[in-house]
């Protein structure tokens, strides 16, 4: 590589940019980004910082997307390290956001380097979509740049997630695929009254039992090659004055779907109208939805990483949709083959967060490899 991956990855972790500030990792970027000739947009969003960078106007377009706000450290007394000062031990580089994922953002540019020296020729373009608020609240970010391109029309063609994505081995996991997440604020209303007179009183946490069995005991269905069945859980439930002699007069209860591409949103939301109804409750429902589910089959996309992680590591990796939510849901909207691949996630939003000095080159190589099947590879 004619640019280290480590040294910039150092570069980026020494700044302390906790969800949603970026603290000028961005500019770090976009100063190689321009000597590449990159066209460069920074989007800011209430006080999320955002940019988008693109070189070239034909297709197909390969984007880079990631984020460079990290978590809080937790308590400081427990890192071994300064978590914003990189350090490096045991053949490992420590610090906040190493792994998630400041390393992949640095392999970005170290890929695109390298692609550029030996392909400055290549066909297609290459995007980066990097935001501030991915660690948190996630409205300001990739949502937001989403939006703004769609509205436009400019579509992707390949997007690469660099979250970090690998579990025993680098190398071994692509997420081809992330469930959906949707949840509900559910309130059950009874009648408050002394518990020594319940005739004259309606207890909503007797009333709903039945009804949350029959939703944690639904099958909302199979799954499919890709993903696990959908699940339904309780997050939360409360209920009560804090008083022995009380029955409530409201029961509320906070639950969460993690679904797949195998059901939809409407048929979610109405199977859990129906079973409430069933059960005659007087109810009030408001529902949030996180993310949908978005899956990127076997394809141009997925064969390229592939081939490339197997090229750089010797590793067949796996695909896979386990896990949270990340931006990828977002990016579905304007780009048919989303996949995320990073580093090893063992050590994401702990204490100690790292990775392997020896992955960042070979995160770099498959980066630059993957770039070489989508762009060079049909010429």
């Amino acid at each position: 590589m004619p640019n280290d991956t480590l040294t910039l990855a150092q570069t980026l972790i020494a700044r302390a940019s906790l969800t949603p500030l970026d603290k000028g990792c961005q500019e770090i970027l976009i100063a190689r980004l321009k000597a590449l000739g990159f066209h460069i947009e920074t989007m800011r969003f209430g006080e999320v910082d955002n940019l988008w960078a693109r070189r070239g106007n034909t297709a197909p377009v390969v984007c880079f997307a990631g984020h460079t706000d990290v978590v809080p450290t937790g308590p400081l007394e427990q890192w071994d390290s300064d978590p914003f000062v990189p350090t490096i031990r045991n053949d490992c580089l420590y610090g906040r956001g190493a792994a998630d994922m400041k390393s992949s953002l640095a392999a970005f540019i170290t890929a695109i380097e390298a692609f550029l020296d030996k392909h400055n020729d290549h066909q297609g373009s290459i995007a980066l979509l990097i935001t501030s608020d991915e660690e948190g609240v996630a409205i300001n970010g990739t949502v937001k740049v989403v939006e703004t391109l769609q509205a436009r029309g400019e579509l992707l063609d390949y997007c690469i997630v660099g979250e970090p994505t690998c579990v025993d081995k680098f190398g071994d996991t692509i997420k081809n695929g992330r469930r959906g997440s949707l949840s509900g604020n559910l309130t059950i209303k009874g009648i408050q009254g002394h518990i020594a007179y319940p005739q004259l009183a309606k207890n909503p946490i007797h009333l709903a039992a039945p009804a949350i069995t029959d939703l944690a005991n639904t099958e909302w269905d199979q799954g499919n090659e890709y993903f696990p069945p959908t699940t339904w859980h309780i997050s939360n439930i409360h209920a009560g004055t804090g008083a022995t002699n009380v029955i409530p007069g409201k029961l509320n209860i906070l639950f969460n779907f993690r679904f797949s591409t195998a059901s939809t949103i409407t048929s979610l939301k109405d199977r859990v109208h129906t079973i409430l109804d069933r059960h005659q409750l007087d109810y009030d429902l408001v529902w949030e939805l996180s993310g949908k589910p978005f899956l990127t089959p076997k394809g141009e996309l997925a064969n390229a990483i592939s081939d490339a992680i197997t090229q750089v590591t010797a590793i067949n990796p796996e695909l896979s949709t386990s896990g949270g939510t990340s931006d990828g849901r977002f990016i579905a909207d304007i780009c048919k083959q989303v996949v995320e691949f990073g580093p090893r996630n063992a050590t994401i939003h702990k204490i100690n967060e790292h990775v392997h000095v020896d992955d960042l080159e070979k995160l770099a190589s498959i980066y630059q490899l993957t770039l070489e099947n989508l762009l060079v590879r049909n010429l």
